[in-house]
């Protein structure tokens, strides 16, 4: 599935991985569950992997109800 609704507005995979790193990224690739709830507020999570920039490629973690988002960068 390629785009999910996150805070009650439906995203494509950039927009979300736009969401999680504060700007466009290069590339993403589909939005998927994440299989673990949010710390902040129990909801769903989803993850998108995303290139920021050319050389780097990230997955994003985004709750689906509220503002929390990480990465798996260490």
């Amino acid at each position: 599935m390629s785009n999910r609704v996150v805070q009650g507005r439906m995203v494509t995979p950039e927009h979300l991985a736009e969401l999680i790193e504060g700007e466009a990224p290069l590339e993403a690739e589909s939005i998927e569950d994440a299989d673990r709830e949010c710390p902040d507020c129990g909801g769903d999570v989803v993850k998108v992997g995303y290139m920021p920039s050319v050389t780097e490629f990230v997955t994003g973690f985004k709750c689906q109800e509220c503002d929390w988002s990480d990465t798996d960068r260490e």
